[in-house]
């Protein structure tokens, strides 16, 4: 249907063309309810894509408020553009993760450029100066030809947008399962750093205070793509092509100086980005925030194509655009500004008292509906929720025992998955050196950026391993913020908050909303124990393709603060000689595990235990032992064991090795995915007071001899292997399957 040719409101009924939008039969009787009138065709847009599960979360909310949101240092929880935790001297962090799936698996470059743009966004809406990008990002295997093709240009869209505003892209991780083969997940993370006066909230406050629209022309790119991220990939989503933004960081880079030179005017009264469902969410939550209304004419509206209508000016999600109001009679100041950057400036309405978004168009009324009905009251849904036949299988499975005949065979062949393998195809195209502050680049347990002007440091990371979730999702949920304060720990930081980015399936399957009760559960009880308060995030439901559900796929992305450069840590072996140390014990887990995918071609059992206690004081005395200086290199155990963790620390090390015996059985002892484990290296003279601090198993030395030799402790070898050629099959794989 043209929109041109807009329906009437009563056609607009009688031919459910609400359903078209992505409204329910119940919905749209909550609307004309709300209204006390059929709304047009204009005002079931606004509907739809405020109600849309992307821009509501209704039917998250009830899990969402599970999580623990408020801490000691928590300056910004969520509900605006991004989290702020303080990290003293008057600064503060400033950090969300977002999804960018759907348009992703459409158009991939544009989808992950301009997810990358809209997280940038989101940071400097808040007043703070990005100064770090990290990513997640899931597809399927890479013996698929459509699969390389997506990979390849996500990573390009990624580069790309990344390296021409200037902002590094230093960290981020990728996994590699047939799960995502038809819905790859894009999830982009953007850091950035804030004196604590500059904050900048995204309100329409005062009563006669001017609107204004600033950045970007609107044009008829993503329109109704807060709908289409809310519904399930089919093959009738080639056709919502349209519905992918282009991108243009040139543009966002002229936005991004103007608007930090703006948060500095005292004329300005609140900020936000246009996101998701472009004014219509900037415009309605901006107003419902401040218990406020919001006039505009549509007249106003800078526009690069003609002919728009007020349903498309509306729901566009053209990129580069921000919302802002400013206090009534400085709206000069505003324009002189952004004139300065080559940029549009334009008043396009007012603040009211009456909350209701307004809009007029060529002389008339097109839209007249209460702000709060489309933000803070959208509908809640309290969805059924039902344990998976296939978990009540795996907890009931005993354990999995796989059998390796040749350990260093095996070895080879997990360095070799795309999933544990070197990234540095990826992150070689990435420009992670700019504005020259990344201390610690991609490649090493967490990202480092220094504090300019300071003796600090963030460290930086984005962690998930979905397998463990897809077995177990409560457990899993616990792991993946375990992990990520194990990376952060790792790097010599203290873990502040994270951001999540909850991606599901299909939430009307009992089954799908089980995994995300439990996972939130799981994910929850470990912010709790480890003091990671949530300070915002995303959700990204109806993963799916042809009725096929992704894994859950809860990604954390997780800030710790560094207070001395020299505690900065980072996993590779630093020099002969030194003492080899293993925390934690090692059982005999394999279920989700590298191995067991390797060996069977699939997954099942139980997750691996984690105990939140134990957890926290090895990590407790780790980071001790760092701020002491006794710890020369930190690397936390992961996919494929200690037998992969131990081999990752001597590549990149210039002829070092390792000796180490290991006790218990050889595959346990190399395979193995134990939770809460951490290899660690000391120089000798500080072994004393290095065991003093921690509760740690000696298992070697360093080496020169350029070789990874592994021993049980009656000295008989399970594998000795030439660190070349580890470190080639893990450097050179995933560059050969592109191939």
């Amino acid at each position: 249907m043209s929109l041109l040719l807009e329906p009437n409101v009563e056609q607009i009924k009688a031919d459910k063309v609400y359903r078209e939008m992505g409204l329910t039969d119940e919905e749209f009787a909550s609307v004309e309810k709300i209204l006390g009138r059929l709304p047009n065709y204009t005002e079931t847009g606004l509907f739809s894509v405020m109600w849309s599960e992307h821009c509501s979360y209704k039917n998250s909310k009830p899990v969402l408020k599970k999580f623990p949101v408020t801490g000691e240092k928590v300056l910004q929880g969520p509900g605006e553009g991004a989290g702020i935790v303080d990290i003293g001297d008057n600064q503060a962090v400033v950090f969300k993760i977002e999804s960018h799936n759907h348009p992703s698996a459409i158009e991939p470059y544009q989808g992950a450029a301009t997810g990358v743009g809209g997280i940038i966004r989101d940071v400097f809406s808040m007043g703070a100066r990005p100064i770090a990008i990290l990513n997640s990002l899931r597809f399927g295997e890479l013996t698929s030809p459509r699969v390389r093709h997506l990979f390849e240009e996500v990573v390009a869209g990624i580069a790309g947008y990344g390296n021409c505003i200037g902002i590094p892209t230093v960290g981020g991780e990728i996994q590699f399962e047939s799960s995502y083969d038809g819905n790859p997940l894009v999830n982009a993370m953007c850091v950035g750093l804030i004196n604590h006066e500059d904050i900048k909230k995204g309100q329409a406050k005062g009563v006669g205070n001017t609107v204004m629209y600033v950045g970007a022309k609107t044009g008829r790119d993503g329109i109704h793509g807060a709908t289409f991220a809310s519904e399930e990939l089919s093959d009738q989503s080639e056709e919502k092509r349209p519905a992918v933004q282009v991108g243009d960081p040139f543009m966002e880079k002229l936005l991004l100086e103007a608007c930090l030179e703006l948060i500095k005017l005292d004329s300005l009264v609140g900020i936000q980005d246009m996101g998701a469902a472009g004014l219509t969410s900037s415009s309605a939550e901006m107003a419902s925030k401040a218990g406020s209304g919001i006039e505009l004419n549509l007249d106003l509206i800078p526009q690069r194509e003609t002919g728009m209508t007020a349903y498309e000016m509306m729901l566009s999600e053209s990129q580069e655009r921000m919302l802002i109001v400013v206090e009534k009679g400085r709206e000069q100041e505003i324009v002189d500004l952004f004139t300065k950057y080559g940029l549009e400036a334009v008043s396009v309405g007012v603040v009211t008292d009456d909350k209701k978004l307004r809009l007029t168009h060529k002389g008339e009324v097109v839209a007249d509906v209460p702000v709060d009905a489309l933000a803070e009251e959208a509908p809640v849904y309290h969805k059924p929720s039902a344990e998976p036949a296939y978990y009540r299988e795996f907890q009931e499975m005993n354990d999995y025992q796989p059998v390796v005949e040749n350990h260093e065979e095996m070895l080879k062949t997990l360095l070799s998955q795309s999933t544990i393998a070197s990234k540095e195809w990826v992150y070689n195209q990435y420009d992670y050196m700019v504005r020259t502050s990344t201390v610690v680049s991609p490649g090493s347990d967490a990202a480092v950026v220094r504090v300019r002007g300071t003796n600090k440091a963030l460290a930086m990371t984005t962690d998930c391993n979905s397998r463990y979730l897809y077995l177990d999702p409560e457990v899993g949920g616990k792991i993946v913020v375990a992990e990520a304060a194990r990376n952060i720990v790792c790097s010599g930081a203290q873990p502040l908050a994270i951001t999540d980015c909850l991606n599901f399936g299909n939430p009307e399957k009992p089954e799908i909303f089980w995994q995300i009760e439990k996972s939130v559960d799981g994910m929850s009880e470990a912010c709790r124990v480890l003091s990671t308060p949530v300070i915002g995030g995303n959700v990204s439901l109806y993963n799916e393709t042809k009725g096929e559900a992704i894994y859950p796929t809860p990604v954390v992305g997780m800030v710790g603060l560094i207070e001395d450069l020299a505690h900065i840590t980072t996993q590779a072996f630093k020099q002969e000689g030194d003492l080899v140390y293993v925390l934690g014990e090692t059982h005999p887990e394999f279920s989700g595990s590298e191995l067991q995918k390797v060996l069977e071609g699939r997954l099942f059992g139980k997750a691996p235990a984690l105990d939140l206690d134990t957890e926290l004081r090895r990590q407790k005395q780790l980071l001790t032992a760092i701020r002491s200086g006794l710890v020369a290199s930190a690397h936390d155990v992961a996919e494929g064991g200690l037998g992969v963790a131990l081999a990752e620390s001597t590549f990149g090390t210039n002829g070092l090795g390792v000796t180490v015996s290991l006790p218990g059985e050889a595959t346990t002892a190399l395979f193995s995915e134990s939770q809460s484990r951490f290899v660690v290296t000391v120089r000798p003279e500080n072994q004393a007071k290095f065991e003093e601090f921690v509760q740690a198993t000696f298992i070697g030395h360093v080496t020169a001899d350029h070789t990874v030799t592994i021993q049980n402790e009656a000295g008989e070898t399970y594998l000795q292997s030439d660190v070349k050629q580890l470190e080639d099959a893990w450097k050179g794989a995933i560059s050969c399957l592109l191939k």
